[in-house]
């Protein structure tokens, strides 16, 4: 739904030629998502729209022999098939990696699944909030008397896509140098216990769960405090940044006590000292003062706010599309890349796809007619 999809879309932003696959009877299931229910009824959804520019979308009935021959098709001259299906789905279908690799052996295929190919949960099916609750995640999330937690966000979906376009991107560099395609085998629950990377290296040694601490740390100098106004993180992490917070606040002697040991036995009474000053000034005034110590310190904010932020704007983070087919005549904001390349670099070019726009465009120039392509549509292959 958006793993799959979202790594395509980081390499439709470099300039990929993404085609996107749906059953014409059953669209993708994020065109009817997000908080517009009238976008989700014309199949034009915003959880589709964050991750669909730069694509071309055509429908296809893959439980059909046409349909089958259209992909393969298609895949003679790709470069990259993605699939976000349960495992050994298109492998039913003649549709798995040794079939189509026979096809194009230079051919990277990508299947996104829960938790693998194989093993005992192999067959198993999960969304984002289904992994966040069995890799652990939630467990570590929250507090001690609130817990478990859902992130609030669906991270797990954007890491999985994100490390697959990493993965995606090896296997062409690797291609460069061997000549040979190759077949990822990605798991949604593998991601979730990189994201917790540090947890479970923990654990492992210590035998020690990790606790929900909530926005309390392990140091008093990185944190969570409420401001006069509203509640505000303070991150100075390091020895450094310790001694440059406790300066800052007037207290020498606190910052002197800046030794990993140090900071661990005094947690308690730094803590209630840093509560009580920083309580004494607005969550931005403290965040001006501190920031101008260069200490890490950050007034906690709503999306409302953060996308105002003047700094979003020098990052070409964010893409207007003015008026794109579908959206009722309203701009479109979607995101776009987490970094800038210094020439060239990721852009939108073209805005998300309506359900099938592109059948006739990408049919013809696989070689089809206008009476084949209309045939196709008649029996439902497309």
């Amino acid at each position: 739904m958006l793993a799959g999809p979202f790594a395509a879309y980081q390499l439709a932003l470099l300039g990929a030629d993404v085609i996107k696959v749906e059953d014409p009877h059953e669209c993708d299931q994020s065109r009817e998502g997000g908080s517009d229910h009238a976008l989700g009824q014309a199949k034009m959804g915003l959880q589709f729209a964050t991750q669909a520019s730069n694509k071309r979308a055509i429908t296809v009935n893959l439980k059909t022999a046409k349909g089958q021959e259209i992909i393969k098709k298609l895949v003679k001259d790709a470069d990259i098939f993605v699939e976000n299906y349960r495992s050994g789905a298109f492998a039913k279908l003649g549709l798995g990696y040794k079939d189509l690799s026979a096809i194009n052996p230079k051919l990277i295929y990508c299947s996104m699944t829960a938790f693998g190919q194989d093993g005992p949960r192999g067959n198993m099916t999960a969304y984002d909030h289904a992994i966040q609750s069995t890799s652990g995640m939630m467990r570590t999330t929250g507090t001690k008397e609130v817990n478990p937690i859902k992130v609030g966000s669906p991270v797990i979906d954007y890491a999985v896509g994100t490390m697959n376009a990493f993965a995606l991107s090896a296997a062409l560099f690797q291609r460069e140098r061997t000549g040979k395609g190759q077949y990822i085998d990605s798991a949604m629950m593998d991601v979730a216990m990189m994201l917790m990377g540090s947890h479970l290296t923990n654990y492992l040694y210590t035998g020690k769960e990790p606790s929900p601490n909530g926005n309390r740390m392990e140091h008093a100098s990185s944190q969570g405090y409420m401001a006069k106004d509203a509640y505000m993180m303070i991150a100075a992490s390091n020895k450094g940044q310790h001694e440059r917070l406790f300066n800052a606040l007037g207290r020498p002697d606190i910052a002197k006590q800046s030794t990993h040991k140090e900071r661990r036995e005094n947690y308690a009474e730094q803590t209630k000292i840093v509560e009580d000053i920083i309580a004494t000034k607005t969550a931005q005034e403290w965040e001006d003062y501190l920031q101008s110590k260069h200490v890490p310190a950050t007034r906690t904010r709503k999306i409302s706010e953060s996308i105002k932020d003047p700094q979003l704007k020098t990052r070409n983070l964010l893409h207007t599309h003015k008026s794109p087919p579908g959206y009722g005549g309203k701009d479109l904001t979607v995101p776009v890349m987490a970094f800038k390349f210094a020439h060239g670099g990721p852009e939108v070019t073209s805005p998300p796809p309506q359900f099938g726009e592109h059948n006739d465009e990408v049919l013809g120039q696989l070689g089809y007619s206008k009476d084949d392509i209309k045939a196709m549509r008649a029996e439902g292959v497309i």
